[in-house]
C-alpha cells in the first residue's frame, strides 16, 4: 500500500457518498434501493474512498471491505452501538446500523462482486494487445 492521492477517486467518492445521502433522506420509503441498493453501494463507496488515497492491490482492497463489512454486520448482532454508547438515531449509531441481517451480507458481497468484475473489465481494456 503506498500513499497516493487521486482526484478522479476523490470525486467518484463524493458522488457515491451524494447518492447515499439521497437514498437514506429522499428514497427511504422505496424498500428495495433503501433495503439492497444502499448496502451494494456503500462497499463501492468504501473501495472509492480507499483508492482515493493509496495505491493498493485491487483484489485485496476488496476482499477487505468485504472482510471489514462482515466485521461490522456481525457487530450489530451483539449491538455494539448501544455498547458503545452511541445513542439513537445520532451519527455514529446510524454509521455502524442496528440489526444483523444476512441479507446485507449478501448485498455487500454483492457490491464487492460488481466493484471486481468492473476492476476486471478496465484492466483489460488498459493492458496492451499481443502483437
Amino acid at each position: 500500500m503506498k500513499l497516493q492521492f487521486s482526484l478522479k477517486y476523490v470525486l467518484l467518492t463524493i458522488f457515491i457518498f451524494l447518492i447515499e445521502v439521497l437514498i437514506a433522506t429522499k428514497l427511504k420509503d422505496i424498500f428495495f434501493v433503501r433495503a439492497y441498493l444502499g448496502d451494494v453501494i456503500v462497499v463501492i463507496l468504501l473501495y472509492t474512498f480507499v483508492k482515493s488515497f493509496f495505491r493498493v492491490n485491487n483484489q485485496k482492497l476488496i476482499l477487505g471491505i468485504l472482510i471489514f463489512s462482515c466485521m461490522v454486520e456481525f457487530a450489530q448482532y451483539f449491538n455494539i452501538a448501544e455498547k458503545l454508547g452511541f445513542q439513537e438515531g445520532s451519527l455514529m449509531y446510524i454509521v455502524i446500523g442496528n440489526s444483523f441481517s444476512w441479507i446485507d451480507i449478501l448485498c455487500y458481497a454483492v457490491g464487492c462482486l460488481l466493484i471486481y468484475l468492473f476492476v476486471k473489465v478496465t484492466e483489460n481494456e488498459t493492458l496492451p494487445a499481443n502483437p
